[in-house]
């Protein structure tokens, strides 16, 4: 084997554990943001639980941030709550900085 080999193979690990985490991080920010939503909605305990999954898994539905967004603002908007579509998008965007904080940091 020679190292172009070794190179490329160690491209190949890097790039597959680099999807690993991010993919990882995502689903971390859809849980932090349901937690989050929850909270504004006033569900406590299980309910909360219950809701920050759902928001989990509703993520998964499409490619991209979308579908999170739609059902944080429907669920929000539903339970009566004030909050803008930019400070949604925000709180989006500061929750998956600390996703991927938090994916870095466990290792």
């Amino acid at each position: 084997m020679n190292s172009f080999d070794d190179r490329e193979r160690a491209e190949e690990f890097r790039f597959a554990l680099n999807q690993e985490q991010e993919f990882k991080a995502h689903a971390r920010r859809a849980r932090l943001l349901g937690e989050w939503a929850a909270g504004v909605m006033g569900l406590q305990g299980d309910e909360a639980l219950a809701y920050a999954k759902s928001v989990v898994i509703s993520d998964l539905e499409e490619p991209g941030e979308e579908d999170l967004y739609r059902k944080i603002h429907d669920d929000l908007q539903a339970a009566g709550s004030a909050q803008t579509e930019h400070q949604i998008r925000a709180h989006m965007a500061d929750l998956m900085l600390t996703a991927r904080r938090q994916i870095a940091e466990q290792g």
